[in-house]
């Protein structure tokens, strides 16, 4: 079931790197449903906060009415970063699952968990390496590609 989650995640992901973006991916589940999703926007839009799991947060909110996302899940093909660590505990998602490790800002639990640290009164369950390879392979290859230019 994570497997075809995150193959949702990675297919948006690849729509991010069409667009010149980091691919990056990011779907929100309900109910074993995707019920919103997103890609990263940030070099496209020129703005910082279209991270992929901020745009499907944002699109799961509008979808079900509130701010606040309880028996979600998201699935996110990099490890989210503080912002994004940030906006998970506040619409209270219960579990995050995410595919490739970032050891250099990755709040999951590379180079630190937010999502676990009792900074608020809420917390979220992380569990990376889900798909890691296929998940990695996307950006090391963005990066390949960007290097040549």
């Amino acid at each position: 079931m994570k497997e075809r989650f995150m193959r949702e995640a990675i297919k948006r992901a690849k729509k991010a790197a069409a667009l010149g973006e980091m691919p990056v991916g990011a779907v929100v589940v309900r109910d074993g449903r995707v019920i919103a999703s997103g890609y990263n926007r940030r070099e496209t839009k020129k703005n910082a906060v279209l991270h992929a799991e901020l745009i499907a947060i944002d699109r799961a909110c509008k979808k079900l009415r509130g701010w606040r996302l309880p028996g979600c899940e998201l699935y996110v093909t990099l490890e989210p970063c503080p912002m994004c660590a940030g906006a998970i505990l506040n619409s209270r998602i219960e579990h995050v699952y995410y595919g490739a490790y970032d050891e250099k800002s990755g709040c999951a639990g590379s180079r630190l968990n937010l999502l676990d640290m009792n900074l608020c009164n809420y917390s979220a369950a992380a569990e990376g390496g889900i798909l890691a390879d296929e998940c990695a392979g996307l950006i090391k290859d963005f990066f390949k590609r960007l290097r040549k230019r």
